[in-house]
């Protein structure tokens, strides 16, 4: 599967609610292909299904080795400190900012046959869980920074050019 076009900050899908999948047939497993295939490029760790304009809840990544996708996830476990890491998001590109993630997180949800999945980790990997169910719930990350910071992000994606462009 070829990996699908970006949609960027400002797209109606992306502030909205992903839907459960419900059914499990081989659209399913094609949109499980396509989301990690989205996520292989270089400098890219991940795609959630609003990111490629589809309103389910299904995300791909890979990351520290690690390569799969995770259909209906939720977070069940979060842990650790709560730290400030730099963070960036394809569908809000070049912008890097810091953003409050734990450093430990476990999330739960099913493949493309329905079978239960549970994935974890730390760091990055955590950083990465917590930002990609974020998608799911119809939040980009640039809306969980604090105060100053979500000005300053505002302020820059504005005057970004691919922003300005659209």
């Amino acid at each position: 599967m070829p990996e699908r076009d970006i949609r960027l900050w400002g797209d109606p899908v992306l502030r909205s609610k992903a839907d459960p999948i419900t059914v499990f047939d081989d659209s399913v497993a094609a949109l499980a292909a396509d989301l990690v295939d989205s996520s292989l490029p270089e400098g890219r760790a991940a795609v959630a299904a609003p990111q490629i304009g589809v309103g389910l809840r299904a995300f791909g990544y890979d990351l520290d080795g690690r390569t799969g996708y995770v259909i209906n996830p939720e977070i069940v476990e979060l842990g650790g400190q709560l730290r400030d890491i730099d963070e960036g998001c394809l569908s809000v590109p070049g912008l890097f900012f810091l953003t409050p993630r734990w450093e430990f997180a476990r999330v739960r949800g099913v493949d493309a046959q329905n079978n239960p999945i549970e994935i974890s980790g730390t760091e990055v990997f955590a950083q990465m869980l917590q930002h990609e169910v974020a998608h799911l719930d119809g939040q980009v990350y640039i809306q969980t920074l604090p105060g100053e910071r979500r000005r300053e992000a505002m302020k820059a994606i504005r005057s970004a050019d691919w922003f300005l462009a659209s």
